[in-house]
């Protein structure tokens, strides 16, 4: 089923959830199963509210709800970088984010290499040294997908944009996972995807930032609430007027790390 067929809400919001695994290298319970409505069936990811690690830094509302609010944004913005993604209220486990499960292919999108092996293109964002003390550089593709991504990370301010968050879909698409630390009121962006710094933002990125803004005053802001505070949504819509009046990749901010680690 493709992801944006509106029938995937419908199977998110009333199927039938069967667990049958957990991922078990997450922080945070992350279970994976099956959901199932009217013969339509689909793998998904499900996080209960009651598995999450208290993070003394994001100590307002959940996780859960920080992951819906990311897809949100990303809809509204068109951009449709983060799976199809609810909060499932009568989970298995109770309360939780419920988000469909993305089947990847071999596309590879982000890398640490040597300097003499980066793939030509490519984007590089941090020299360091390997195990073995050899020098290595962490890149990634100059895709037009991971580009948008990027944006949508600086808007949704997200904290954890790790290489292991990027997937590549076996659609064709590329899709970005693992969406808690997002949406604080502090600059804490954290990412792998800093390759575009100073560059100006594609016009399909920038009109798809002014369909949020149109969305945020239209009611969005409301809906995003029911996930966030307040101050979260007001601090969201400052990031995307900031990114609209200097449509470019900004840098670092200096505050605190710029990439997550593990970056991967």
């Amino acid at each position: 089923m493709d992801l944006r067929d509106p029938a995937v809400h419908e199977v998110l919001t009333a199927g039938k959830i069967d667990i049958t695994g957990r991922l078990v290298d997450a922080s945070n319970t992350t279970l994976f199963g099956t959901i199932a409505l009217d013969g339509a069936e689909l793998e998904c990811v499900y996080k209960p509210v009651r598995g999450e690690r208290p993070l003394w830094d994001f100590p307002d509302g959940t996780l859960a709800g920080r992951e819906v609010a990311s897809f949100l944004v990303s809809e509204a913005s068109e951009l449709h970088v983060v799976p199809p993604t609810i909060l499932r209220e009568n989970g298995p486990f109770g309360p939780g984010m419920l988000q469909v499960w993305v089947d990847t292919d071999e596309r590879e999108l982000i890398d640490v290499c040597a300097p003499k092996k980066v793939p030509a293109g490519w984007k590089r964002v941090l020299r360091a040294r390997d195990g073995a003390g050899d020098p290595a550089v962490l890149v990634h593709a100059d895709d037009p997908q991971l580009a948008a991504m990027a944006a949508f990370d600086v808007v949704a301010n997200n904290a954890d944009r790790k290489g292991g968050h990027v997937l590549a879909g076996v659609d064709g698409r590329v899709y970005g996972v693992d969406h808690g630390l997002t949406m604080h009121v502090e600059d804490k962006l954290r990412t792998v995807l800093w390759g575009w710094v100073g560059d100006d933002l594609p016009p399909t990125v920038v009109t798809g930032l002014e369909k949020l803004r149109s969305a945020l005053d239209g009611g969005l802001a409301d809906t995003l609430n029911e996930h966030i505070t307040l101050t979260e949504v007001a601090a969201l819509t400052s990031r995307v007027d900031a990114l609209l009046a200097a449509p470019r990749y900004p840098q670092p901010s200096g505050y605190g790390p710029a990439i997550p680690w593990p970056a991967f």
